[in-house]
C-alpha cells in the first residue's frame, strides 16, 4: 500500500501536519511515540500557546490526544530508521518493514549535542539505531547499548534475548526507574562516557577515557535521529534541515517542520509549520495528479 502522506514524528508539529491533511481526505500514516511527545509532556507550565495559557505540558498533549482521536488517526510506533526518495516515492525502513508514500513530513525534534566519534562513520557497519530491528544480526554476539533515555533499558533487555553479552552505557541519570522497566541482572552497566567507536571494515571496539570493550555492535538509542542519517541527500546545516517558507526540503516531496526546521524552538511555532507543511505536501499531491492527466490527455 502506497500512502499519500507518511509524516515521522508525533510531537506538536507531526500532530498538526497530521490532522491538516486528513482534513484534506488524505491517506497517511503517522510514525512516532504513543505517548506522542515526552518533551512537552515535561513541561511544566505553557504561557505562550494562543488560547491555551498557563496549561501544563501533560494537559496539552492530552488535549492533542483527544483531537486525533476524534478524527480517527493513530499513531504507529514502528521506528523509521531510513528514508529513501526513490523517484515518484519514498521507501521508508522499519527492520523488515518497508512503508511507501508519495511524500513525507519529516517533524522528528532536534538532535541535541554532537555524534559520538565514529558513530556516523560505522553507521550500518555496526552502529545502529533500532535494536529491534537490527537484533537477530547479533545472535550470540556482544552488544554495547548507548541510552539518552529510558526506552533504551528496554531495548537493551530485548537484546540481551539473542545477544551473548550486552552492555549498557547510559547517557542520563537512572534514578527512579519505572517498575517493568528494569535491566536485566546479566546486562553489565558502564557508567562512563564513550569517547570512541572504533573499528576497521566493521565496528569491533567501543573506548572510554581509560579503558575500552570489544564488541560486534553497538546501538545508539536517542530521542531524534540525525537528519543526514535518516534520509540520504537531505541538505543539512548544523543539526537543522534547511527549508523554504513552504517547508520544502531540497527533495522534491519531502518537507520538514518543528524544531527540525530550526529555531525558534516553540510548540505554537512547530504547530504552524506543521499545518503548513500539510498544505505544502497536498499542493504537491494535486500537482502530480494534474500532471499525470495531461500525459494521459495527450497520449
Amino acid at each position: 500500500m502506497r500512502y499519500d502522506i507518511a509524516i515521522v514524528g508525533s510531537g506538536p508539529a507531526g500532530l498538526s501536519a497530521a490532522i491538516n491533511a486528513k482534513i484534506r481526505n488524505k491517506n497517511i500514516i503517522v510514525f512516532g511515540n504513543k505517548g506522542l511527545s515526552k518533551k512537552l509532556e515535561k513541561a511544566p507550565k505553557i504561557k505562550n500557546y494562543l488560547g491555551f495559557y498557563e496549561i501544563s505540558g501533560k494537559d496539552l498533549k492530552d488535549k492533542f490526544k483527544n483531537h486525533i482521536d476524534s478524527m480517527g488517526i493513530e499513531i504507529n510506533n514502528n521506528k523509521i530508521t531510513n528514508i529513501y526518495a526513490m523517484g515518484d516515492y519514498f521507501a521508508l525502513v522499519s527492520g523488515k518493514n518497508m512503508f511507501e508514500a508519495t511524500t513525507v513530513i519529516l517533524a522528528i525534534g532536534v538532535q541535541y549535542g554532537k555524534p559520538i566519534k565514529g558513530e556516523e562513520e560505522y553507521l550500518g557497519r555496526g552502529v545502529g539505531y533500532c535494536a529491534t530491528c537490527d537484533a537477530p544480526l547479533y545472535k550470540e554476539k556482544t552488544v554495547a547499548v548507548i541510552g539518552y533515555n529510558k526506552e533504551a533499558e528496554e531495548e537493551a533487555n530485548f537484546l540481551n534475548e539473542i545477544a551473548s553479552k550486552t552492555y549498557f552505557i547510559p547517557m542520563y541519570k537512572r534514578e527512579g526507574l519505572m517498575r517493568g522497566n528494569r535491566l536485566d541482572d546479566t546486562i553489565e552497566i558502564i557508567n562512563e562516557k564513550p569517547v570512541q567507536i572504533k573499528g576497521q571494515t566493521l565496528v569491533n571496539q567501543v573506548s572510554f577515557k581509560n579503558k575500552y570493550i570489544d564488541v560486534d555492535g553497538v546501538f545508539i538509542i536517542k530521542d531524534s535521529a540525525s537528519p543526514k542519517t535518516l534520509v540520504p541527500g537531505l541538505e543539512v546545516e548544523d543539526s537543522h534541515v534547511k527549508v523554504d517558507v513552504n517547508m520544502n526540503t531540497n527533495i522534491a516531496g519531502c518537507f520538514a517542520c518543528g524544531d527540525i526546521a530550526g529555531k525558534p524552538y516553540s510548540y505554537i511555532k512547530s504547530a504552524g509549520q506543521g499545518h503548513i507543511a500539510a498544505i505544502a505536501a497536498v499542493s504537491y499531491l494535486d500537482q502530480l495528479k494534474i500532471q499525470e492527466k495531461i500525459k494521459l490527455d495527450n497520449l
